[in-house]
């Protein structure tokens, strides 16, 4: 299929990013305190010492959810 004909649809409704929940259960915080934490308009480092992770770490979630929002799921439909 030429780059120029590809219409709406024609990409799979996934990601191959993990989502935020992903993410979170990983690193071993609740989802919903890091949504908490960003609705309260804490900061990266507020929030890394009150989940007790990296500044790093919560820059990183931070940045996913302004990218990519809560569900990370990108598709072409």
């Amino acid at each position: 299929m030429n780059e120029m004909n590809r219409e709406a649809g024609s990409y799979p409704p996934w990601s191959r990013i993990p989502s935020l929940q992903d993410m979170c259960r990983e690193i071993g915080i609740g989802h919903d305190q890091l949504i908490e934490a960003i609705a309260q308009g804490l900061s990266t480092a507020e929030a890394a010492r009150q989940m007790q992770v990296s500044t790093t770490v919560m820059d990183a979630l931070y940045e996913h959810f302004y990218r990519y929002g809560i569900g990370s799921v990108q598709g072409g439909d």
